[in-house]
């Protein structure tokens, strides 16, 4: 139990005891820097069942806790407010429990546990991944890593979009202009080489259109006319219907992109348990609409169509199925959620990492799903995010204007380098660890910078202001964590003390413990609101709380208490622990030097 259930329940009992009266809850704050205290207990609420002053209930209240609550050494009240100062035992004592746990505040799964699966990165195999991928990654793998922590069972997917008449356009740019060019041959990656043929495709589109317009077409007639587009149409229909030479060249393109996208998920440090491919999924769902018409949750239009009629939730008619018998996308989502619960029996919820331009698709998607009578409805959630921006503008595939996730990725290393240089902090490295640890800082930059804010929020994201050594960002967490590192390498092994029951803390010393003991807390948070930033920003608390602490307080130099100096390198221990754990969450990797 926490210092915050501790005190409730005290509470509780103080004004059942003092006042002859029930609270429901106990409203608690960080107090105020101008008083003294720890923890805040509100009273203003209270006088819902106690009449009275607020200062006097609040007083009586201190009181009863100073008397009965070991913990309570003091208290003022100001106004409505009960400040409640601490011992130093209880942190003491906090500490004592913490300070050999590598993994304090996350909490392991039990074998009987239901699981939960998260969906994130789910690409089109007609281009590398770019920035809006990495958003979407950087959240789903972090939020995977979170649920962990929190004491879920977590299974991470992607389904890949590798059907339909995107794939074809650059299967059919590729025929027309390729000249049997391969990755091998090309020296691309793979999925580069395919998205470059999505870009030419385009171009070609383009001057067909113009083509036809000077020869008379509406511009609207000629975007359906366009031979290229037909031809692609075509190609998309030979496939569906199983063509060996089509579906040979699918194939083969496909494949490579695949290996492009492995390299880029290893570089940016996100894996998967299990993949779905959409030509394998896109025609579940039918089999459900079929029961769903028997059952009433479906109705059948004159012309053939299948809908699913939710004006009752505020919602309105939506197709899910065409009236030629063909799947839309609902239907096959319909059925890759159904299909996923048969893959893993455990799963008992789905999170959905998708931008938050799907909102309503994914509203429609879980109405119908509850419509059909599955029970694990209930717990689908979807992690909608904004747009990542940057200075120069919106990105665009088919003009080949987005911003790539590789060479995004080289450009934060290749950032990290120049400011690194400028101000002289790697001085004694060889040029092998100055690169490796150029990496480690360049992503860290990019990570932290994306997952500190809220998901909802749009990001206009600035790569040099993301690497800064000061302020909110993940090099300056990543040298607070080497600072640490150096500190214990420097620490001589003799201090280790056990028992710090006579120490008399620092306020600082005190403040850092209080930030530390909020940690399990801000993993539950994380976890039940979906959102890396809280971790990040606790992460940011913390380190800043270490660094007054370490700017005030002598930890081996002009100490000369070894009690003391055990209990601070300990101390620094801990929190190095849990900001390498947090980071961990994050994706994010800390260097033990810098």
């Amino acid at each position: 139990m926490n210092l915050q259930d501790t005190l409730s329940l005290n509470v509780k009992q103080a004004v059942k005891s003092v006042f002859d009266a029930e609270l429901e809850s106990v409203e608690f704050q960080a107090t105020r820097k101008e008083f003294a205290g720890d923890i805040t207990v509100v009273v203003f609420p209270m006088l819902r069942v106690i009449k009275g002053n607020p200062v006097q209930i609040g007083q009586q209240i201190g009181e009863y806790l100073v008397e009965h609550v070991e913990q309570v050494k003091a208290f003022n009240v100001v106004k409505g407010f009960l400040n409640v100062e601490i011992s130093d035992t209880y942190y003491i004592d906090f500490f004592n429990t913490i300070k050999d746990q590598t993994n304090f505040g996350f909490v392991e799964p039990k074998p009987e546990d239901k699981a939960v699966l998260v969906e994130y990165s789910s690409p089109n195999t007609n281009k590398p991944l770019h920035l809006g991928h990495i958003r979407n990654n950087l959240l789903g793998y972090s939020v995977s890593e979170i649920l962990k922590a929190s004491g879920k069972k977590v299974y991470k997917t992607q389904i890949i979009n590798d059907r339909g008449i995107h794939i074809c356009k650059s299967m059919l740019a590729w025929k027309r202009f390729g000249n049997g060019e391969t990755p091998s041959s090309s020296g691309l990656k793979g999925d580069k080489l395919v998205g470059n043929y999505y870009v030419k495709f385009d171009q070609e589109y383009k001057k067909e259109i113009q083509q036809l317009v000077s020869e008379g077409q509406t511009e609207e007639d000629a975007k359906k006319q366009a031979p290229i587009l037909i031809e692609a149409q075509n190609m998309l229909q030979k496939w569906e219907s199983g063509d060996p030479e089509v579906v040979s060249l699918w194939e083969t393109m496909n494949g490579w992109v695949y290996d492009g996208f492995d390299e880029t998920y290893k570089n940016l440090g996100v894996d998967f348990d299990t993949l779905y491919y959409e030509s394998q999924t896109y025609l579940l769902g039918k089999d459900f609409v079929a029961e769903g018409l028997k059952t009433g949750v479906f109705f059948k239009k004159e012309d053939g169509s299948v809908w699913c009629d939710l004006t009752d939730e505020g919602l309105d008619e939506k197709i899910v199925l065409r009236s030629d018998g063909t799947a839309v996308y609902m239907t096959q989502d319909i059925g890759t959620a159904i299909q996923r619960v048969k893959d893993f029996p455990d799963v008992d919820g789905m999170v959905y990492t998708v931008g938050n331009e799907q909102e309503y698709h994914f509203q429609v998607l879980f109405l119908i799903i509850k419509k059909l009578g599955f029970k694990w409805a209930k717990n689908l959630y979807h992690l909608s995010y904004g747009m990542v921006d940057l200075p120069s503008g919106k990105m665009k595939s088919r003009e080949g204007t987005v911003v790539d996730a590789d060479d995004l990725i080289v450009e934060m290393a290749q950032t990290a380098e120049e400011i690194s240089e400028e101000l002289g902090k790697l001085d004694g490295y060889s040029n092998e660890e100055k690169q490796e640890l150029y990496k480690t800082i360049g992503l860290g930059a990019l990570k932290y910078y994306i997952l500190k804010v809220d998901p909802k929020k749009r990001i206009l994201f600035d790569p040099k202001e993301s690497i800064d050594f000061q302020g909110n960002t993940g090099p300056f967490i990543q040298y607070t964590y080497a600072r640490i590192q150096s500190v214990l390498r420097k620490a001589d092994s003799e201090y280790d003390v056990s028992n710090f029951s006579n120490l008399e803390l620092h306020l600082k010393e005190k403040e850092l413990l209080k930030q530390l003991e909020g940690f399990p807390e801000v993993v539950q948070n994380a976890a039940q609101h979906y959102s890396p930033a809280l971790i990040a920003n606790y992460t940011y608390d913390l380190v800043k709380a270490y660094n007054t602490f370490f700017q005030n307080v002598p930890i081996v130099i002009g100490n000369d208490n070894p009690t003391s100096i055990a209990f601070r390198i300990g101390l620094s221990k801990s929190v190095a622990h849990v900001i390498k754990n947090a980071f961990n969450l994050l994706g994010i990797n800390v260097p033990e030097r810098m």
